[in-house]
């Protein structure tokens, strides 16, 4: 019998998991969903090697169980579920915070192995009808080892990584990895949106440039998984938001007070940066 990875949740990202996983070591790809119109379209493209809506059973199977669901979803299911793993597989996540998912996880028995994971791909559309399998590559995949883990554990999850196409695989712990992520992800959501609630943003039909498309883009966001994401992750983003806030102020200031030196010099130090960024 082909040992299996179980995906929990069809979604864009778990979607998107289940086809880039296609060919990996021999696995059958079990993919878990418990909308009838996912499975259906799944079915239908070929997500997963079998489908079915009973995750209990699914997880009692697994080697490797990707949890693809929203966070609190995915707190709930471990609770839920705490008992039905396989002895000895291996449960890792896909969400966009790890404290909260890795605390979660505590409730698993001693036999099953967790690893907070994080690939940094997504798009700005939901569901599985916009899954693809090619999501992954060229991205970083964040990795938050519990101590103790298994070595095995790592491995396959590199190996996972590495089957899908990603770029490299970052380990850190929790804490960092969700300070970070308030910087370079969340914040970056928060600032479209807000560009967004401007009252001529519908004036500005015919003006957009690339800059704009570009800051904008994730601002046509899943509601419901951001509003999650934010929310439990708000001590990290609250400090990121105030950071930014004073940032911009700086900005604003020596644009009030007329001071073009001032305003070249900030302008030089801050495009530096970036472009220090890009050759690191």
């Amino acid at each position: 019998m082909p040992k299996q990875i179980a995906i929990i949740g069809l979604g864009l990202i778990g979607g998107s998991m289940a086809m880039a996983l296609k060919g990996f070591e021999e696995f059958e790809i079990v993919g878990v969903d418990t909308d009838p119109a996912t499975l259906d379209f799944a079915a239908g493209h070929g997500v997963a090697d079998r489908l079915t809506d009973d995750a209990g059973a699914a997880i009692a199977g697994a080697d490797l169980v990707f949890l693809c669901l929203r966070p609190k979803g995915i707190v709930d299911f471990l609770h839920a579920h705490r008992d039905d793993f396989k002895p000895g597989a291996l449960v890792t996540d896909v969400c966009g915070i790890k404290t909260a998912i890795v605390d979660a996880a505590a409730v698993l028995p001693p036999q099953v192995g967790f690893i907070g994971g994080h690939p940094m791909a997504g798009k700005e559309t939901s569901g599985v009808f916009h899954a693809d399998g090619k999501l992954f590559q060229g991205a970083h995949y964040i990795l938050t080892p519990r101590p103790g883990h298994r070595p095995e554990h790592l491995d396959l999850l590199r190996r996972v990584a590495a089957h899908i196409g990603c770029r490299d695989v970052v380990e850190t712990t929790t804490q960092k990895h969700d300070a970070i992520i308030a910087y370079t992800s969340q914040v970056m959501h928060i600032l479209a949106v807000a560009v967004c609630d401007d009252p001529d943003l519908f004036e500005c039909r015919g003006f957009e440039g690339g800059s704009f498309r570009d800051c904008t883009r994730v601002a046509a966001l899943d509601v419901p998984l951001w509003t999650q994401l934010f929310s439990m992750n708000a001590p990290a983003l609250t400090k990121v938001i105030r950071d930014l806030e004073d940032n911009l102020r700086a900005y604003r200031l020596v644009l009030e007070r007329g001071d073009t030196a001032a305003l070249t010099q900030k302008l030089a130090w801050s495009a530096d940066r970036k472009r220090r960024m890009n050759l690191e």
